[in-house]
Formats: structure tokens, sequence, C-alpha cells
């Protein structure tokens, strides 16, 4: 985080987390809409390109409740120990669905909230 977003109340902290760490599933399926990637890499490009820093804990967890829910898959790659994860049909179906939901909130909710 910024030192800007640090000087805001903690109503706004507590939103940046909720749209961050709590809601990592949405980046891991973001990153993984551009190509397969191993784990420990996802969580070097989470923070490198949308600017927090799970915990390595967490990005596992998140990532082996994508499996089960079948929104990505894992597979192992000959000559490598890493397990490479790629989004499935139904997780792209879910980012779209998120991005509709996240829309429709956002233009309900800042309709009258201008920049």
């Amino acid at each position: 985080m910024t030192s800007d977003v640090e000087e805001l109340p903690k109503a706004m902290h507590r939103l940046v987390k909720k749209l961050t760490k709590e809601m990592l599933w949405i980046y891991i399926l973001r990153l993984l809409q551009e190509r397969p990637h191993y784990g420990y890499e996802i969580k070097e490009l989470v923070t490198k390109r949308f600017g927090f820093s799970p915990a390595t804990v967490s990005g596992y967890a998140i990532i082996y409740r994508l499996v089960k829910d079948g929104l990505i898959r894992g597979e192992e790659r000959s000559g490598s120990p890493r397990k490479y994860y790629e989004i499935t049909e139904d997780g792209r179906l879910a980012m779209k669905e998120a991005k509709r939901f996240l829309s429709k909130t956002m233009d309900s909710v800042f309709d009258l909230t201008e920049i």
C-alpha cells in the first residue's frame, strides 16, 4: 500500500483489505487468463502487478480451493518439479460473472460520487 492509503480512515483500510487479500481468487484467475503459472510465481506476480503481497500460505490455500471448485487445474510438466496452474472454462465464466457483479455494484453504489 502507498503512504496515501495509510493516511486514510480505517474504513478505507478495511475496503482495501476486502478487495485485495480477501478477494485473492480474482487476481489469481486474472493472471491465469494470460498463461499458466506455478504457485510461487503467482504470489510474486500478484505483488508486482496488483501492488499487494498475499501470504504464501494464503495463496496456496486459494489455489487449492480454486482447483477443488474446478476454476483452475494444475498439471505437472515433464522435467519440472513445479505444478503449473491454468484457468478452466468454469474459471473464465466465474471471471465474467465477477466482472458483471462488480460493475453493477460500482454503478449503483457510486452513482452520485464524482471523482
